[in-house]
């Protein structure tokens, strides 16, 4: 390390994970008690410092990471979190990022390793620090990417039925949908293909089963781990 900048206040830079799934027809979202100070056994999002040898890009891969142990994993920057109080501890920046990931896909043990749970993005109990902040602010994004991209596949199984898209829709706008209107906009989506598999299990009638598809799948993915 070099000796410049001496004369400037040091400021600690973080990272931290808005980590969304998708279970039981409600967006949740991946927290747990802190389990340090300041602000010890308060809900927190996770996250961690970012190290002098990497990025923040890769601070934040690493940290996912090591929360999910999943790769491949859908990821996009929300932004910077810089007031000057927000860490009653030292002055700490930190940058927010959010992901997709299939709850399904995600092993559990890892819960409680970690002593983290899901929580319905509705019934959030109070977090630390700015971290209601960080959560809002990725949804509101997710809402606009969603009305254009197939970012949903990332919580939803590889085949499902548009009942259970709708469900998916519904849970990142907070709001119901008419089912016409919203099939309607389905059918000009070019990147949802309809199958010839039928769903018997949660359809009692039976339902098309259908897809993401794979060019707009392979476009939307080029943040990896």
């Amino acid at each position: 390390m070099t000796s410049f900048y001496f004369e400037h206040q040091k400021i600690f830079l973080s990272v931290d994970c808005i980590i969304f799934g998708f279970d039981e027809n409600k967006l949740k979202v991946l927290i747990g008690k802190r389990q340090m100070d300041p602000g010890r056994g308060e809900w927190s999002l996770y996250g961690g410092f970012v190290r002098t040898d990497e990025s923040v890009d890769d601070a934040a891969l690493r940290t996912l990471y090591e929360l999910t142990g999943m790769k491949n994993v859908y990821m996009r920057q929300v932004g910077a979190f810089g007031s000057v109080d927000r860490d009653p501890g030292e002055r700490v920046v930190s940058i927010a990022y959010y992901a997709l990931i299939n709850v399904k896909d995600y092993d559990s043990r890892l819960l409680e390793e970690h002593g983290v749970e899901w929580v319905d993005i509705e019934a959030i109990p109070p977090l630390y620090s700015d971290h209601q902040e960080m959560v809002n602010k990725a949804r509101k994004m997710m809402r606009e990417k969603i009305k254009s991209n197939p970012v949903g596949f990332r919580l939803l199984p590889q085949l499902f039925t548009l009942t259970q898209l709708q469900r998916l829709y519904e849970a990142v706008n907070g709001e119901e949908l008419d089912k016409r209107n919203f099939r309607k906009r389905v059918k000009e989506m070019d990147f949802i293909e309809k199958t010839n598999l039928i769903d018997k299990i949660s359809s009692k009638r039976g339902a098309y089963l259908y897809r993401f598809n794979n060019k707009a799948y392979n476009e939307d993915s080029n943040f990896k781990l």
